[in-house]
């Protein structure tokens, strides 16, 4: 990517948060960043890498992107790491004794939660790590608090040798506004001082730095109560008054703009002095917080009386129409069901499916065709396979972890299992984030399982990321990349039981399918296609539906591409009485990339090569063109 030339000190410029992080981040004088690409953090890094004077890079996993920004902070430079909510899960060993060392330079780790579950496999709530892991926590508002919030984070972090959560949520990442921005202000690192005590991480080092902890948690909370991030928002209605912080701060201001409020900026430690003097001023609280109870539940240990989770739900984001009637039922005033409700849009219903020629499509085709799997899925687009038409997916918990269940299939199986066949499907940058421990198990411990290792060259569902699978650096720059087959078979698969395949070509991927399943042995089948949306794919010519030849049969609906739409329905009688149904299609032939999934199972070889109408002929036929 081409460095952005940074806008001039005062500027205002409509940001997201993610991109008024990634100023903030380059303002701060930050030398190193990394991460690893998960919605809705992605864009920092994506920003960040176009600025200069910052080394950017996307790491194989989240935990290697914070190591990579803890060894930047212990050498005295700025750093920051970013990622998604459950990258934190994978990260956490670094950061658990991380908060014992300490860091010399400033640290940001920006996590985004994904409240209301847009693109997450779980609504975990972050928050807890500062908590669990003694550092303290930011929570900006909006796009111009994400951008404050980071500065004054790296102030924090360098006053306290602490590294710094800047919390947000999806709310706060993708939604834009008008940010007030200023010039880079350079910074140089003191470089690495060697003190193995501090940074030698052995239980007798350990144990000495666990009193300065708590130290630091004392001054922390000292800090946290002085600091301008929480303020006391006065308000005329004192019937009630809300402590919340993040976006819920936004729908209580818009729900309730004449009640007081506590808004929390920073949320951890927790300033407890201020929660009892908005308690003082109002005649009962209610504790506005996405998504678990944790505030509340600190305040309630303390004496204080708050309302929170008896009245608000435990999942989801606090918008105006949860929050105003929650409220008018614990005033005691009447809802107006009607007025509150939140009113779907009339669109047609539209659910996740694969692009257009995506090489995973060949991919699930075939494995509901195959019979008698058991299949044990990943995270990553491939995940649509667990939809229609496929239904080709059994399992989905996290990344990596298609590995581990399926093996824990093959030994667990029990009687009723015992003639099945197990298959793990895996992404390639999902395979390096975290699969490649997980096939080595299964070849130490002898699985009887076959691998499908879908080689796409992006990280797909996070926008076509590279990755060490493809060559190329977050730049776009060349870059070593990883040789799949070679890979597995270092990891200890047998020659033999290693197979590379055109996605496309649908009797061989079947074939040998259906071949490796039955070998009572790890083997890991490798796809080798590109993603269509990236540059590395190329077009075909596109197809079409001949009408006259067309039988309704829909095979090729069944390979599942969104270019292909049924355009009328009906029904036949065979020649043994049974009732069929006939589905008869075409395809768009503006979106088609000439892949050739659906001339494949088409018996009629009603579908050819699209052959264009010229103007003339149309004109000839009494038509417009």
């Amino acid at each position: 990517m081409a460095a952005v030339m940074p806008a001039p000190a005062a500027s205002r410029i409509l940001m997201s948060g993610n991109e008024a992080v990634a100023r903030a981040v380059w303002e701060a004088g930050v030398k190193v960043a990394a991460a690893y690409p998960g919605t809705p953090s992605t864009e920092m890094l994506e920003v960040i890498s176009t600025y200069p004077d910052i080394y950017a890079e996307w790491s194989v996993n989240e935990k290697v992107s914070l190591e990579v920004a803890i060894g930047a902070a212990y050498a005295g430079s700025r750093a920051f790491c970013c990622m998604k909510h459950v990258g934190m899960n994978v990260a956490s060993d670094a950061l658990m004794t991380l908060t014992l060392t300490g860091v010399d330079g400033g640290l940001v780790i920006a996590i985004a939660d994904d409240v209301g579950l847009s693109s997450s496999q779980n609504e975990q709530d972050s928050r807890y790590w500062g908590r669990f892991a003694h550092v303290p926590v930011f929570e900006p508002a909006d796009s111009q608090e994400a951008y404050d919030m980071t500065l004054a984070a790296y102030a924090l972090s360098e006053k306290f040798q602490v590294p710094v959560i800047l919390r947000m949520t999806t709310r706060i990442n993708h939604v834009k506004a008008l940010v007030t921005v200023g010039e880079r202000q350079a910074h140089v690192g003191a470089g690495f001082k060697k003190d193995p005590a501090r940074y030698v991480m052995v239980p007798g080092n350990a144990g000495k730095r666990i009193p300065l902890m708590f130290k630091r948690d004392g001054e922390l909370r000292a800090e946290a109560e002085r600091s301008p991030l929480n303020v006391i928002e006065p308000g005329s209605d004192r019937r009630i008054g809300f402590i919340t912080s993040g976006p819920a701060y936004m729908h209580v201001k818009e729900s309730f703009p004449n009640a007081p409020v506590l808004k929390l900026g920073f949320s951890c430690p927790l300033p407890l002095e201020k929660c009892r003097e908005l308690a003082a001023l109002v005649d009962q609280v209610v504790v506005v917080e996405e998504v678990e109870p944790l505030v509340e539940t600190e305040l309630k240990a303390q004496g204080i009386q708050v309302i929170g989770k008896e009245i608000l739900p435990l999942q989801g984001e606090l918008a105006p129409p949860v929050l105003k009637p929650a409220i008018a039922r614990l005033l005691g005033e009447p809802v107006d069901a009607a007025a509150v409700a939140i009113r779907p849009a009339q669109v047609f219903p539209r659910p996740p499916t694969m692009c257009v020629a995506c090489p995973h499509l060949g991919v699930y085709y075939t494995l509901s065709q195959v019979r008698n799997l058991n299949i044990s899925g990943d995270i990553g687009c491939y995940t649509l396979g667990a939809g229609h038409p496929w239904q080709a997916m059994d399992t989905c918990v996290s990344m990596g972890a298609s590995m581990g269940i399926a093996l824990g299939m093959d030994k667990g199986r029990g009687e009723a299992d015992k003639e099945k066949r197990i298959v793990a499907v895996i992404g390639d940058s999902t395979f390096l984030h975290m699969g490649m421990q997980g096939l080595l198990d299964m070849v130490y411990n002898k699985a009887n399982v076959s691998v499908l290792l879908l080689d796409n060259r992006a990280v797909g569902m996070t926008g076509g990321q590279d990755n060490p699978g493809n060559g190329r650096d977050i730049h776009g720059d060349e870059a070593p990349r990883i040789d799949f087959v070679k890979l597995v078979k270092a990891l200890g698969v047998k020659e033999e039981r290693v197979h590379k395949v055109n996605p496309y070509e649908l009797p061989t991927l079947f074939k040998t399918i259906r071949d490796e399943v039955k070998v009572p042995d790890v083997s890991v089948i490798v796809t080798d296609q590109p993603c269509v949306l990236i540059k590395d794919y190329h077009k075909l010519k596109p197809y079409e539906v001949l009408d006259d030849r067309c039988t309704g049969c829909g095979n090729c609906l069944d390979v599942g591409c969104p270019a292909i739409h049924v355009t009328r329905r009906g029904k036949a009688v065979k020649a043994s009485g049974r009732e069929v149904d006939l589905s008869f299609v075409r395809i768009e032939s503006s979106v088609c990339t000439g892949c050739g999934l659906c001339v494949q199972p088409c018996a009629p070889d009603a579908i050819q090569h699209y052959a264009p109408v010229s103007p003339i002929t149309l004109v000839k036929k009494g038509c417009s063109a």
